[in-house]
């Protein structure tokens, strides 16, 4: 939609349309209001063009060879050749011809919103400046203006063509060899898919374990996992400098060892785009580089914020989450308040890991006297049975003060599913007692809660 067909005075505007602004957004123009829509990048954000969506896409290519590869000994034979151009093809194909955003901005659109290319930034209460021009918010303005990958401070890291998750993406052909920063999920998933494709990979983290946020446990059995397929894993020990030497990226480890790449990818995390958003002049305040907010998403008198930005857990599922708590709050209608207690997520490596609530440390910390139950996949029945790729941990962490899980690690071939019913538990904060007295489907993953939970 053209400048001109924009109004300048609308009832909301909402500063950053991914997964959050766009839901938000959308539902106002569908209660009536006119709603601006402002976005810089594509509409949509990260998760649908470069994030969620694509890098699933290229776990499950990369999955389907580590599968045909197990076949050896429990089906017969296969031949295994990687090809990523289907991969590649796919990828652009549903990032709607080569990352274009035209069906978000109409699906906006034809809900009645307006919409607006440019950077906005909030010049005081009401108002919102994009690209010199200024626009006025009746009722309120939503910020949710994501994040962007934080890069290190590394000497020599600006002097060459690292990647970062947008790049890995976009790859129409792989290197020969790639050295991951960083362990979280992005690292840690690229890690194995680059190296199922046959990319020689090693990865680097700074802190002493893979995955760092969930339970040493699942870090020790990823460690074993990475290593086994023949990824180099490096941790405890941070990058001190990065150079050019030929046609391979050096990465100088603070131990004095060399890591060396035909690419660098750089995988360390988030930062919020919080600078430049003029949140000072009505009244934000931003904490680590989050935006504080109420449990009905209000960050100040006629402001609001979604997604990234307010630190809740850089998810997809965060920010739809969050969406129709905002809106409702705009509205005057009544919404449960946001409750954080349960936030799962699940990082998609093979085996999965899905975790939700307090770690055992996270829980000790808090003063929580704990019983922990465990039990190892491939003892259950479901994990016998699988034979082959069936490692795995299911970890429950109870407060025997209130005999509740309040968190839970599901790591294992579908450890991503079996997390919901455990997300449940802590969710509604089911008895342990209740837990044990379910019927659990036989020979089922699911059935190893059952089997930890016969520990306590």
């Amino acid at each position: 939609m053209s400048d001109s067909a924009i109004p300048e005075e609308v009832d909301v505007i909402v500063i950053g349309m991914g997964v959050g602004g766009e839901a938000v957004a959308g539902t106002l123009a569908e209660a009536g209001l006119q709603v601006l829509g402002v976005e810089s990048s594509l509409v949509g954000g990260e998760c649908p063009y470069w994030g969620c969506i694509p890098s699933k896409m290229m776990i499950r290519a990369a999955n389907l060879l580590a599968e045909a590869r197990r076949v050896e000994g429990v089906a017969g034979k296969a031949d295994v050749t990687p090809d990523w151009t289907p991969v590649a093809q796919r990828i652009r194909q549903q990032a709607t011809d080569d990352w274009d955003d035209q069906v978000a901005v109409d699906r906006f659109v034809g809900k009645g919103g307006h919409f607006l290319r440019g950077q906005g930034r909030i010049v005081g209460p009401g108002r919102v400046e994009v690209d010199g021009s200024t626009y006025t918010a009746r009722r309120g303005i939503v910020v949710a203006a994501g994040t962007d990958p934080a890069v290190p401070p590394i000497p020599g890291l600006d002097q060459v063509d690292y990647w970062t998750n947008r790049h890995a993406v976009e790859a129409t052909e792989l290197p020969r060899s790639l050295v991951v920063l960083g362990s979280g999920a992005v690292g840690s998933e690229l890690a194995q898919v680059f190296r199922r494709f046959g990319v020689q990979v090693a990865i680097v983290e700074a802190l002493d374990r893979l995955l760092p946020r969930e339970e040493p446990e699942t870090s020790e059995l990823l460690a074993e996992t990475f290593s086994a397929e023949g990824i180099a894993v490096h941790v405890g020990t941070r990058a001190t400098e990065v150079r050019q030497d030929g046609a391979e990226i050096v990465v100088v480890l603070d131990s004095g060892e060399e890591v060396r790449g035909e690419r660098l990818l750089v995988a360390t995390g988030r930062r919020t785009n919080v600078e430049g958003l003029g949140l000072d002049t009505v009244g934000v305040e931003v904490e680590d580089g989050y935006v504080v907010v109420d449990d009905q998403l209000r960050a100040a008198d006629g402001v609001w914020a979604v997604g990234d930005i307010t630190g809740k857990g850089l998810f997809t599922h965060v920010a739809a989450y969050q969406a129709p708590i905002a809106a409702a709050s705009i509205l005057g209608e009544d919404h449960a308040p946001a409750d954080y207690r349960a936030l799962p997520r699940v990082t998609f490596t093979d085996p999965e890991v899905g975790s939700v609530g307090l770690t055992e440390e996270e829980a000790r910390d808090r003063g929580i006297a704990v019983a922990v139950a465990t039990q190892q996949v491939p003892s259950s029945a479901r994990g016998w049975l699988h034979a082959t790729g069936n490692e795995g941990i299911i970890k429950i962490v109870v407060d025997t003060a209130r005999d509740d899980a309040v968190g839970a690690t599901s790591v294992g071939p579908h450890g991503g599913e079996v997390l919901a019913m455990l997300t449940l538990a802590v969710h509604a904060e089911i008895p342990v007692e209740t837990l044990r007295t379910m019927i659990y489907a036989y020979p089922t993953f699911h059935r190893g809660v059952e089997d930890a939970l016969g520990q306590l």
